[in-house]
């Protein structure tokens, strides 16, 4: 069995400014925007929420296998996922154009300011996941991330025509996708990941209320920022799950696509939503507390120390079995 992760495989341009973007907006000029903003520091990094979501599996001592397009480029991005445990052999590579580019600005508030070019992405529509699965095997589930829309809906489709059992994660294509292609994009997932504003997008643009949307997926996992992680179950109470208090909150960026490692981890290891979540929380902590979305290393024992601290000595003999193959 096999995880395959879909989606964006991109660099990261990470800048901070000393200032609070707000305090150089006029609300009522925002029609003649053009604002600047001297930064302190820029940080290149390697990004795309395919790729982190796959550096966090194979953090956890999984092989994901990374399911993507990028230009030439990439060789050493590669070099670097391979060393982390992470199959590259089923990513597609361009021609002609450059991999992915994600330029971000936090203010001082953690707000944040980001373009992204998409390049070699646009090509990931012309992967098949069939060839993939002959290679590796039959997956326990196929994560479909954000990444060329048609080539989202091409994964989604194949997953449902073939059997496989998907999650969805559609995020940054939520804010411009309209309604057809995000209903199209969630419905039949074995699981729904959003956070709080993403999931009021979804019902509005799809025109489902959340019942609406329970309905059609198995379990919609809405994360919370601070407040943690809610898991919604059509006819069931919600669960939630509270945040792993972080040390330092340095950079908020791929603190997302960490949550979604953990509690991809979690359900391959045999273990429940709430553990999943829990997982999730604490793999999400180590990447707030760095610059960058896979500058952070694991440690098991502080790992597990953390967890009990915040979720007890039961998740702990959870988690444990499965943490033994990282660094002590």
């Amino acid at each position: 069995m096999s995880l395959l992760v879909a989606g964006s495989i991109a660099t990261d341009h990470l800048m901070s400014f000393p200032g609070k973007f707000a305090d150089s907006l006029v609300v009522d000029q925002l029609d003649k925007l053009s604002v600047s903003f001297l930064v302190e520091d820029l940080d290149v990094r390697r990004g795309g929420c395919a790729a982190n979501i796959c550096f966090g599996l194979g953090n956890l001592g999984l092989r994901p296998v990374l399911v993507g397009a990028v230009g030439e480029d990439f060789a050493d991005y590669r070099a670097w996922l391979e060393r982390h445990n992470v199959d590259c052999d089923s990513v597609h590579v361009s021609e002609t154009r450059h991999t992915a580019r994600f330029v971000c600005t936090n203010d001082s508030s953690m707000a944040q300011i980001a373009s992204f070019y998409a390049g070699a992405m646009s090509e990931s529509r012309e992967i098949e996941l069939k060839p993939i699965v002959d290679r590796v095997g039959d997956p326990d589930y196929v994560i479909i991330g954000p990444d060329d829309p048609q080539g989202m809906l091409r994964h989604t489709e194949e997953c449902r025509q073939r059997g496989y059992r998907f999650l969805a994660d559609p995020s940054q294509q939520l804010a411009f996708g309209d309604g057809a292609l995000i209903r199209q994009l969630i419905d039949g997932a074995d699981i729904l990941f959003s956070n709080e504003y993403e999931a009021s997008l979804i019902t509005q643009k799809t025109g489902w209320s959340r019942d609406d949307v329970l309905s059609r997926v198995g379990t919609w996992v809405v994360t919370l920022g601070p407040a943690g992680v809610r898991i919604d179950r059509k006819g069931e109470e919600s669960v939630v799950v509270g945040a792993v208090p972080e040390i330092e909150k340095v950079e908020p960026t791929g603190v997302g696509d960490a949550f979604r490692a953990g509690f991809l981890a979690a359900l391959t290891w045999g273990l429940g939503h709430e553990r999943a979540a829990q997982l999730g929380c604490l793999l999400a902590v180590h990447v707030v507390e760095q610059v960058g979305t896979q500058e952070y290393e694991i440690s098991r024992h502080a790992f597990l120390e953390r967890c009990a601290a915040t979720y007890g000595d039961e998740a702990v003999a959870d988690f444990e079995p499965h943490l033994r193959t990282i660094r002590p």
